[in-house]
């Protein structure tokens, strides 16, 4: 929820963190963050023998790179206020990222929303991994 600050002279509003939106994303996260494992064991299992550690890996690799990826410049370059095509570096390094609330999520920190699209950002290559498993 958002309060009033309470001067007249400047309409502003002040972001409160809700500790059950917040706990609620946390949850979600790490559900989407298990779902990659659980989506490599699947591939596993549809391809022959030689090939089941491969895809294993393949899987769990992107966690790794995407989540440097996100870290260093994804984060910023889908999110950070910019061109209406791209974002800016601002928030390159998780800079300037923190606790406090931002105008994306009012009510959750800035950091926890960044967690959460991260997950995405890493279980979407996961899943193109599926199409050249065993070819």
């Amino acid at each position: 929820s958002t309060q009033s600050t309470g001067d007249t002279d400047a309409p502003t509003e002040v972001m409160i963190v809700n500790s059950g939106d917040t706990a609620w994303v946390l949850a979600s996260t790490a559900l989407v963050m298990l779902m990659t494992p659980g989506l490599a064991f699947f591939y596993g299992g549809l391809v022959g023998r030689q090939n089941a550690i491969n895809t294993l890996m393949l899987c769990l690799i992107t966690m790794g790179i995407i989540t440097i990826e996100w870290v260093l410049f994804g984060y910023s370059l889908a999110f950070a206020p910019g061109s209406p095509g791209i974002g800016d570096f601002r928030w390159g390094g998780l800079y300037d990222v923190g606790v406090t609330p931002s105008v994306y999520a009012p009510t959750i920190p800035h950091l926890a929303f960044a967690m959460f699209q991260m997950m995405f950002a890493i279980i979407t290559p996961a899943l193109i991994c599926g199409s050249v498993v065993g070819r």
